[in-house]
């Protein structure tokens, strides 16, 4: 449901596709791929493509100076250099075996890491309440930053949303981040497709429809 709802407001260069690994852990990731240069594209029509109407997200709950860190990595990527896709924004949906043993949960900050290092926004969304591990957080002690939200104690459910940005050699870190509770609206997270093109991820109309075609009370 959610990839169905991106897919109908993207602009016509993106698309967005699940992916679904079942292994010791489950997770499905949900990854927007930029299909053509943003130039081939505007506001008015330019090169044969429509643009949709600009969404403007609320300010970062969170906006701090920090660098990325670049973690190591040993793997063999495979492209199709003649398709030209490219990751521009990915949302994680926590699974319970993203929590049960620290290096799962550093394995998968590392990767979010990785991710905004390599200018790819990221969406956490945190619906596993059999392990309480607050991973957001684990996320910004890796970076070596806090969160004033989570002076209180770390939520166990939450939705982030989360982009880095580099202007000159400074290095910026923004996220929006918001807890959840039972019986209360999820909220709309902003998922960045570049530097200045956000949609809204609308997470309540997700739940809402999702449960509507599984007949669920």
């Amino acid at each position: 449901m959610i990839v169905m709802g991106l897919n109908s407001q993207l602009p016509e260069q993106y698309v967005a596709e699940p992916q679904v690994y079942l292994g010791s852990a489950y997770e499905i990731d949900i990854a927007a791929h930029e299909r053509v240069d943003p130039g081939d594209w505007s506001e008015e029509g330019g090169g044969g493509q429509t643009a949709t109407t600009v969404w403007a997200p609320p300010l970062p709950t969170l906006a701090v100076e920090t660098e990325l860190i670049d973690p190591d990595e040993y793997a063999i990527h495979v492209h199709d250099v003649l398709s030209g896709y490219k990751l521009v924004a990915a949302i994680e949906i926590v699974s319970p075996a993203n929590k049960d043993r620290s290096e799962h949960r550093r394995a998968f900050v590392a990767k979010c890491a990785a991710l905004l290092y390599n200018h790819v926004s990221v969406a956490i969304i945190d619906l596993v309440t059999t392990r309480t591990a607050n991973l957001y957080g684990e996320f910004l002690e890796y970076l070596g930053q806090h969160d004033p939200a989570l002076a209180d104690g770390p939520p166990a459910l939450y939705a982030v949303a989360c982009r880095g940005l580099r202007k000159g050699d400074a290095g910026r870190l923004e996220t929006w981040f918001y807890p959840l509770e039972l019986s209360r609206s999820l909220p709309t997270l902003p998922l960045w497709l570049s530097d200045e093109l956000a949609i809204p991820l609308d997470l309540e109309t997700t739940c809402q429809e999702t449960s509507r075609g599984l007949r669920l009370p």
